[in-house]
């Protein structure tokens, strides 16, 4: 016959409602079991107090007093605690919060609660009704998004529209290195008096927003791009101030903050008969420009014939339709050249000094010229596309069909280098430091006259946020330029001479320290640094690892 197990200990509870404490009392008998923290949890959960908190050194107080014989007297062993909440809002006011801590043994956070503290904090502005119910069901909530307002939408900036297809413009055109597409330069477009040239779309102040009490949030209103000062051949229409039309003939040039209208000298040959021409705007000659000749222009120059020995200078952009003919390698070359700050283009060159701000395009023949590019050189577009000895610089590429002749002809490329391009940076940030001092002494004479008004004229006052806004438009252009310098510097490094169809023994292309002679015939191909110095790889198989030929 089995023994009786001993009877269970007589464990009693008392709840304390004043205090929420819960009373334990034990009184040990004969043959009394030995009892743990499980199944002093088991006789909890019994009498209905299994969610109560426990106060875990009491607990263990009691079990070990009642191991060793001892009698537990109303030892309070755990504490019935409510639920708690808290809703915080972001420092912005956009959102509120909700955090719920569970309840243990006492009463649990209600709907009624959180809607009747978010009433006491005036948030009722896109209160999440379903979010709240959720958190309710789940009885815990850690940074719960219960209300969100809704945010402001910033203005959007003002632009200038150009009204004009196709307009030239004189802003720097930088390409990534080896992606240049051959530019037509086409014929000069000409405007008249009173066409409109380009609009100017006013900043939007933006949407307001709400925050979760119902408090408007002001958006960021966009910024202003206004006509630049000095603008000239150009006027704001008489009825809108926001359209700006041509005040005379000419032909229509895109600048940093508007467009310009540079008036036109037409002429059919530059000769001795005609003379020099120095012309404050855009050339057109329909026929050729003979030897010795000199043509300045502050626009462009177009020439519809060719150009023999002669100096030809544009701030804008040089066309030629035929060709050119220079005195490179004779034994009384001159000083002879062609110069433009934008880009050069012509059919074929000879024996020519040409030098571009931005790119040369030839679209036939250059043979024994010098040609220095800012930007880029190709040679070929609809024609043979040859490029026969003399010496190319280009800062970013030099794309021809075929580069040196079988007869290996010297032909010295150099990629990569711009000297002047560094020292243009230099010099513009020293420029554009000297007006950020200026814009910041003005800006100390505008505080004082907003903390002292009167003290300052309002004559004085008025020409010096004049001069504030000028001063800022021309920062903003140069941090633009220098950006664009930068990114120019930048892409030098993966400069590149391209040949599509042969690259011959004869061609020597440099990079810096780095030189690489062609060594024997070559189909299709690239030249680049590589690992270690400069290397030619196949054409189609540029960028890829592994290629080097």
């Amino acid at each position: 016959m089995d023994n009786p197990l001993p009877p269970a200990p007589e464990l009693r509870f008392a709840f304390d409602a004043p205090t929420q404490t819960l009373r334990a009392s034990l009184a040990p008998g004969s043959l009394v079991p030995r009892i743990d923290a499980l199944w002093l949890r088991d006789r909890l959960a019994d009498a209905g107090y299994a969610d109560f908190k426990l106060r875990r050194n009491a607990v263990k107080a009691l079990i070990t007093q009642y191991n060793a014989g001892g009698t537990v007297v109303e030892l309070e062993i755990a504490d019935s605690i409510d639920g708690e909440l808290q809703i915080a809002t972001t420092p912005d006011s956009l959102e509120a919060r909700l955090t719920i801590t569970p309840a243990e043994g006492g009463r649990a956070v209600t709907k009624d609660d959180v809607l009747e503290q978010l009433a006491a904090r005036g948030i009722y502005e896109g209160v999440r009704v379903e979010e709240i119910n959720r958190a309710i069901a789940a009885g815990i909530a850690q940074d719960l998004v219960i209300a969100r307002g809704r945010e402001p939408v910033d203005g959007e900036d003002g632009w200038l529209e150009c009204l004009l297809p196709e307009t030239r413009a004189r802003v720097p055109n930088i390409r990534p290195s080896g992606r240049t597409d051959y530019r037509d330069l086409g014929e000069v477009q000409v405007v008249h008096e009173g066409d409109a040239l380009m609009r100017r779309h006013p900043p939007t102040t933006g949407t307001p927003g709400l925050d979760v009490t119902g408090r408007p949030i002001a958006p960021q209103p966009g910024r202003d791009q206004r006509f630049a000062s000095g603008l000239r051949g150009v006027r704001p229409h008489a009825d809108d101030p926001d359209l700006l039309v041509a005040a005379s003939d000419g032909q229509p040039v895109q600048v940093r903050g508007g467009m310009m209208v540079e008036p036109i000298y037409t002429v059919d040959t530059v000769n001795m008969t005609t003379g020099n021409i120095v012309f404050d705007g855009t050339v057109k000659v329909r026929g050729d420009v003979k030897a010795g000749m000199r043509i300045e222009a502050s626009g462009d120059i177009e020439i519809g014939g060719v150009v023999e020995p002669a100096t030809v200078e544009a701030r804008g952009n040089i066309v030629v339709k035929n060709g050119v003919l220079g005195a490179v390698g004779k034994k009384n070359p001159g000083k002879h050249r062609i110069r433009c700050d934008g880009s050069f283009s012509a059919t074929y060159a000879q024996q020519a000094r040409i030098e571009a701000g931005d790119s040369i395009f030839i679209d036939d023949l250059a043979m024994q010229c010098e040609l220095h590019a800012r930007n880029h050189i190709r040679v070929g577009n609809t024609r043979r596309g040859h490029v026969i000895g003399g010496t190319l610089r280009a800062t970013l590429s030099i794309h021809a069909r075929v580069i040196g002749a079988p007869n290996r002809i010297r032909t010295e490329l150099e990629i990569g280098t711009d000297s002047a391009l560094s020292r243009a940076l230099q010099d513009m940030v020293q420029l554009r430091d000297g007006k950020e001092s200026q814009l910041l002494e003005i800006g100390k004479v505008l505080t004082l006259s907003d903390r002292q008004p009167g003290r300052i004229p309002a004559e004085l006052r008025d020409r010096a946020e004049q001069t504030a806004t000028n001063l800022s438009f021309e920062v903003e252009s140069l941090r633009e330029n220098e950006d664009e310098m930068r990114y120019l510097l930048a892409l030098a490094k993966q400069a590149r001479v391209n040949a599509e169809q042969a690259l011959h023994e004869g061609v020597v292309v440099s990079m810096g320290e780095a030189r690489l002679a062609i060594p024997g015939h070559r189909g299709p191909s690239t030249v680049r640094l590589a690992e270690h110095g400069l290397g030619v790889f196949a054409l189609e198989d540029e960028g890829k690892p592994g290629n080097e030929r």
